[in-house]
């Protein structure tokens, strides 16, 4: 060794080592399409800085045109799945996606309940394509359960309309703020609805993205809608959002930063199969010129209509 050199530092000494990433843990379910689930969270939450700490609670069937099936994973196993880790590493956010079945959902907000200071994302995905006798158990045990545990819900404007108010019959959708009032009365501090359709100007589309309140509107970004079809947007939006809270960014910042976030990564969006198309949460990694390549022309893909794991029907565009 070279006298002069300086010995390399103890690793055994976690005082000699540099301070790790925030960690996000993420309750979801395995999407072997790579667009939303664990693989989704993985991408994203690494691509924001911080470190994923996936935990599976269903496996899914489709591909990135439709969802076929899904196979739950018995509870107990989710249980040990995130105590095992809980127990080794220090986490600074939560992600809850799909959890696969009512007594999962139970499973999770147990764990929960244990670290109540720690932010909460929940994401409540389009879950059209689940069985009745399936689907009812599982909103009822997410309403009572999750939601009281939850900083931020995140979901499609028609999505939280359905869950949060299955009685609306208003020819008039209800507001993000009358989306916020039904999310508060189960204990959520706030929601970002996405997909709100704005009034048509000549030929154009807009729809809006709003976060809310039980007071009203705080903040939002508007989008021109263009027909396109994308999957992974919300998974995408929601997990950075998880990974921004764990690092400490105030929550109106973060939700600017994932919007634009989730611009950047549906404007490098890809079609890896014959259906959807796949948000590049690293379009940062590309070389330059090299954004977009593959195909697509990336002024089409530059955002979305967020929606669930079926795919979102309609994009849109960000406006600069």
């Amino acid at each position: 060794m070279n006298p002069e050199s300086t010995p390399a530092a103890d690793v055994t000494d976690p005082a000699a080592e540099p301070a790790p990433p925030a960690c996000v843990l993420s309750f979801n379910v395995n999407d072997p399409s790579g667009a939303c689930g664990t693989a989704g969270d993985i991408s994203t939450i690494a691509a924001m800085g911080a470190h994923p700490l996936p935990v599976v609670t269903s496996l899914l069937m489709r591909d990135t045109a439709e969802v076929f099936d899904h196979h739950p994973i018995d509870d107990e196993l989710v249980i040990e799945q995130a105590r095992t880790i809980l127990e080794d590493v220090t986490v600074s956010g939560f992600k809850v996606g799909f959890l696969g079945s009512a007594d999962t959902v139970s499973a999770v907000a147990e764990i929960l309940s244990d670290y109540s200071d720690v932010p909460l994302v929940a994401y409540m995905p389009d879950l059209s394509w689940l069985d009745e006798d399936q689907l009812v158990p599982y909103l009822d045990a997410y309403r009572e359960l999750i939601l009281p545990a939850a900083e931020v819900l995140v979901g499609n404007h028609k999505t939280l309309t359905d869950f949060l108010l299955p009685d609306w019959d208003s020819e008039r959708p209800p507001s993000a703020r009358e989306l916020a009032v039904a999310a508060g009365q189960r204990g959520t501090g706030y929601v970002l609805v996405t997909g709100i359709m704005l009034p048509a100007r000549g030929a154009e589309q807009y729809i809006d993205n709003v976060l809310a309140n039980a007071q009203g509107a705080l903040t939002g970004e508007k989008f021109e809608r263009f027909d396109a079809g994308f999957v992974g947007a919300g998974e995408t939006l929601s997990a950075a959002l998880a990974a921004l809270l764990a690092a400490g960014s105030e929550l109106q910042a973060a939700i600017g930063e994932a919007l634009a976030f989730l611009d950047q990564s549906l404007d490098s969006g890809f079609r890896p199969g014959m259906g959807n198309i796949v948000p590049d949460r690293f379009f940062w990694a590309l070389p330059p010129g090299e954004e977009g390549e593959g195909g697509e022309d990336p002024s089409d893909l530059s955002a979305m209509d967020v929606d669930g794991p079926d795919g979102a029907a309609g994009g849109k565009r960000r406006i600069h």
